[in-house]
C-alpha cells in the first residue's frame, strides 16, 4: 500500500521564504520613509511655534514696561528704561519665570555670539524691588551688558543679526515719528522695534519678522506720583 505524500518541496518553500523577505522589506522601507517625514513636519512644527513664542515673549515682555526710576551708581532717580541697538534694560510688569504678569521684573535683553554660530538674544530677569535694586545693571548713566548665565533664557539662536530701535513720539506732530538707534531720554518711547533675521534662513518655516510693540503709557517716568 502507498501513502500520497503531502507537504512542501524545497523550492516551494524557498520561494514563500523570498515573498515574505520582498513584502517585510517594503514594509520597513514604507515605515522608515514615514518616520523620517513626521520627524522632519514634528521639527517644522516646533520650529514654527518657538518663532510664535519669541513673538509673544517679546510683545509682552515690551509692552509690559513699567515708568519708574531707579540708581545707577550715585546717581538716583534714573529713569529705568535704556537700550542701545544690542543691549535693553527696563522693568516690565511681565514675568517669564512665572509665565503670566507678576511681581515687576528687571529685563536686560542682550545680542551676543552664540556658540552655535551666528548671533542668538537671551533675556536675564530679576525681581524688581524698588529703585536700590536696579545698581547691579547700570553704572551712572551707562546699562551693563548682560552676561549669559545658567537661568538666562535665549529667546531666539543662531541669527543673521538683531538690532533694537526705538521710536520718540512728538506731540506737536503725532504723524511725523522717528526712529532712535539707542535711547536714553527720561520718558518712555513710544514703541520698540526688533528687527531679526535668521543665520539660515528656510522657506519652510516661519521667519522671525520684525516685531514692532506699542507701549502705551500716559505717565511720565520723572513725575512723581501724588503720594510721594
Amino acid at each position: 500500500m502507498r501513502r500520497d505524500q503531502k507537504g512542501f518541496t524545497l523550492i516551494e518553500l524557498l520561494v514563500a521564504i523570498t515573498l515574505v523577505s520582498a513584502i517585510a522589506t517594503g514594509m520597513l522601507f514604507a515605515m522608515r520613509t514615514s518616520l523620517t517625514t513626521l520627524d522632519k513636519v514634528d521639527s517644522r512644527l516646533i520650529s514654527n511655534r518657538r518663532v510664535i513664542s519669541v513673538n509673544q515673549i517679546l510683545s509682552r515682555e515690551i509692552s509690559g514696561a513699567m515708568p519708574v526710576t531707579g540708581i545707577c551708581g550715585n546717581t538716583p532717580h534714573v529713569p529705568v528704561f535704556n537700550g542701545t541697538g544690542q543691549t535693553l534694560l527696563l522693568v516690565s510688569s511681565y514675568s517669564l519665570t512665572e509665565a503670566s504678569r507678576g511681581d515687576p521684573r528687571i529685563l536686560q535683553l542682550q545680542v551676543l555670539p552664540s556658540p552655535n554660530g551666528g548671533m542668538m538674544l537671551i533675556v536675564n530677569e530679576s525681581l524688581y524691588t524698588g529703585p536700590a535694586s536696579t545698581q547691579p545693571f547700570c553704572l551712572e548713566h551707562s546699562v551693563l551688558p548682560a552676561q549669559p548665565t545658567p537661568d538666562s533664557f535665549v529667546l531666539a539662536d543662531r541669527l543673521e543679526y538683531a538690532l533694537f530701535a526705538y521710536e520718540e513720539y512728538n506731540p506737536q506732530n503725532p504723524a511725523q515719528q522717528q526712529w532712535l538707534p539707542m535711547w536714553n531720554k527720561p520718558d518712555l518711547p513710544s514703541a520698540v522695534r526688533v528687527d531679526m533675521l535668521p543665520l539660515n534662513a528656510s522657506g519652510a518655516s516661519l521667519p522671525l519678522l520684525p516685531i514692532t510693540v506699542p507701549i502705551h503709557v500716559t505717565r511720565q517716568v520723572m513725575f512723581p506720583y501724588a503720594d510721594q
